[in-house]
């Protein structure tokens, strides 16, 4: 059952010289936290995590302490089990979560809390602490500065032959798994449970040994491995499929788990087959767009950098809105890269929503330019569009962007870097350990908010 808190305790009455050791950022911090739409917004999700949360089992860990542990988690950058370690340490954590001298979640509880959450939640949870902001005095939301970054998946480097060993390995476990189930029925059936993990794993060392060497015959021997792997994987495949028909209909929950998972896998296994015959058989330029990167990660894109050091990177574009204080009031997760020209409106709007009029002053780099922004901010409202354009530019044009006014706004632009470094670098958004769509934007969410309740609380403190 869900409950909302544990009694209060003062555990500086305790031991009283924590009190002055106490940071003052988390001294404001545990005061905004208070606060009960927040509160709410979170409790309403945690008590929808199974049909009875509310009033049926036993008592849950408080949906109080579940918020603190989650911000203080982000807050610090730490894992779920090393905040369930550090927060068990710390006389002073232990006061700021609200978990007193009770015990702490572990890891495992606090992280299936925390996918109760649903992303569109986090956002309602950011407007609320930028809100929050507003009467701090943090910000007023007179300028606006839009950039974006890429927040890496935890995948492995793609490559075809690795995707396929991927395909064969993942099947070939469900396959073993469904055998208890399917064994009777398909017992006269050749080969149905035969692995072929082995023989892929040799082509793929096999690869990656022809790749060191040097000869006329290197092309047609790659290709003739390649040819292997796919006939393997294949094979596996119809066994999958097979298997996946004779799984029994009912209410059994081990099989309909496994019909799940086959009907998820298949897919994308399909989709790796044939994307590696399009590219090394067929000789064809496979778009990036069209490419499927990792089985476990299927939503992850393929994002050219267009800069030193990584050439591409693996991932999801996410777009950021910062306004002046340091709070970034915004941020979406991109389909491909190309949508970052259309974010200007989606921005302003959410800024009228949220602050109740459009900034004064709107920046960005060469990436947000479109035909069409002109028009959007005119009638936003905006007094100062500061984007410069891409492409060609006219003689008109040029001398309004080395104009020293335009250039002087456009300086404020340079900010957002450093933001963005800080939330990769302090708040784990340079690479995303959740899993899915979803996992993705969750972890951005917290990050983003995070970062708000740090700058609310410097400000406070100061």
């Amino acid at each position: 059952m869900l409950i909302d808190q544990y009694v209060p305790e003062d555990v500086f009455a305790r031991v009283p010289e924590l009190a002055g050791q106490t940071d003052p950022v988390l001294g404001q911090l545990d005061q905004v936290l208070d606060d009960e739409h927040l509160y709410q917004m979170v409790r309403s999700d945690l008590s929808q995590r199974y049909p009875q949360t509310l009033c049926h089992g036993r008592h849950s860990t408080p949906a109080e302490v579940l918020l603190r542990l989650l911000i203080v988690k982000h807050l610090y950058n730490w894992s779920y089990r090393e905040t369930e370690r550090r927060v068990a340490d710390s006389l002073v954590l232990r006061w700021f979560c609200r978990v007193y001298f009770r015990r702490v979640p572990d890891a495992t509880t606090l992280l299936r809390w925390a996918r109760a959450i649903r992303p569109a939640t986090l956002h309602a949870l950011n407007d609320r602490v930028v809100h929050l902001a507003r009467q701090a005095r943090v910000t007023r939301g007179r300028k606006l500065r839009i950039d974006g970054t890429v927040v890496e998946t935890t995948i492995h480097h793609p490559t075809d032959s690795s995707l396929l060993v991927d395909g064969v390995r993942v099947l070939s476990r469900l396959i073993r798994r469904s055998r208890p189930l399917v064994q009777e029925q398909l017992a006269g059936v050749r080969d149905v449970f035969r692995t072929r993990l082995r023989s892929v794993r040799r082509g793929l060392q096999e690869l990656h040994r022809l790749r060191r060497r040097t000869g006329s015959d290197h092309a047609a021997r790659r290709t003739g491995i390649y040819a292997r792997l796919l006939a393997a994987t294949h094979a596996t495949v119809q066994q999958a499929q097979r298997v996946r028909v004779a799984l029994p209909l009912g209410d059994q929950a081990q099989g309909a788990r496994l019909r799940e998972r086959f009907d998820h896998v298949l897919p994308l296994v399909e989709r790796v087959i044939d994307q590696a015959e399009r590219r090394v058989l067929a000789g064809e330029q496979v778009p990036a767009r069209e490419k499927l990167v990792s089985l476990f990660e299927p939503h992850t894109r393929i994002i050219p950098r267009h800069k030193g050091g990584t050439p591409v990177e693996f991932g999801r574009l996410v777009v950021f809105d910062e306004v002046e204080g340091g709070i970034v009031t915004r941020f979406a997760v991109l389909v491909d890269k190309t949508a970052e020209q259309g974010q200007l409106a989606p921005a302003l709007a959410h800024h009228q929503h949220v602050f109740g009029r459009a900034p004064n002053l709107v920046t960005g780099d060469r990436g947000l330019h479109a035909a069409d922004n002109e028009r959007v901010a005119g009638e936003a409202g905006v007094r100062h569009l500061v984007i410069p354009r891409s492409g060609p530019v006219t003689p008109v044009q040029r001398a309004r962007e080395r104009a020293p006014a335009w250039r002087r706004r456009y300086r404020w632009r340079a900010g957002i870097e450093g933001r963005l470094s800080s939330l990769r670098r302090d708040y784990g958004l340079r690479r995303c350990p959740d899993h899915g769509e979803a996992g993705l934007v969750r972890h951005v969410g917290w990050g983003v908010i995070a970062s708000n309740l740090h700058h609310i609380g410097q400000k406070l403190a100061a």
